[in-house]
């Protein structure tokens, strides 16, 4: 049996990224098992329930499975969790990462764990702030050298106003390309590709929403799992 952690904000995550990797997953006989900061239920951004933003289809789909998936809704502590345990950590993006996940350090112990031991690591859009942060055992940034792929500031700079607030008037802490070309990552959003996913050893990177579905496949293939007919 081949098991992945998903550790999923409670800040708003992003509904696509997660549900789409969950359920590639599950659907080839992965054991998924969920974890938050606090071990509460994970809060979804309401920006990718809605269906002007995402289209009817999708935005009716994630909200039915951030409702009535057992999984999402009954997750552990992240401190609990064990990337030992674990063939695969999965890293759902949105902007709440920048608020929880990426900045909680048993998160970054998860990542670092995954990458330095016999796991692998999926790391989502926002999410990929994380390697902006993370060391590994030897006190050096996990993405230091690292070919990498994420939510880029050209993006970014359609969201956020020019004091860099949310929508919901948040103030984003950080922009994720920034931090990850800072703590010297090779950061490459490929942005004429309609879908970037970059492998670079255990640890493999996706751009956005568009290319949850292409992370998924990606890391099914670096597992050796096949989708079951």
């Amino acid at each position: 049996m081949t098991d992945a952690l998903f550790v999923v904000s409670e800040e708003g995550y992003w509904g696509e990224e997660c549900v789409e990797p969950l359920e590639t997953l599950s659907d080839a006989g992965v054991e998924v098992t969920v974890a938050t900061p606090s071990g509460s239920p994970p809060v979804i951004d309401e920006r990718s329930l809605d269906p002007d933003e995402v289209g009817e289809e999708t935005a009716e789909h994630v909200r039915e499975v951030h409702e009535t998936d057992e999984r999402l809704n009954d997750p552990i502590p992240v401190a609990q969790a064990d990337a030992e345990g674990y063939d695969a950590v999965v890293f759902p993006g949105g902007h709440g990462t920048a608020w929880d996940i990426n900045q909680d350090k048993h998160a970054r112990q998860l990542l670092r764990d995954a990458v330095e031991g016999n796991g692998k690591a999926l790391v989502v859009c926002h999410a990929v702030g994380i390697l902006g942060f993370a060391r590994d055992s030897h006190g050096a940034f996990i993405v230091n050298g690292r070919d990498v792929t994420g939510f880029p500031n050209a993006w970014e700079e359609g969201i956020v106003d020019e004091q860099d607030r949310m929508p919901d008037g948040r103030k984003l802490p950080y922009w994720t390309e920034d931090e990850v070309k800072a703590a010297g990552g090779n950061w490459d959003a490929e942005l004429d590709s309609d879908t970037s996913v970059t492998v670079d050893g255990d640890l493999i990177t996706a751009r956005g929403p568009g290319s949850s579905s292409a992370a998924a496949d990606t890391l099914l293939e670096e597992l050796d799992v096949e989708l079951e007919a």
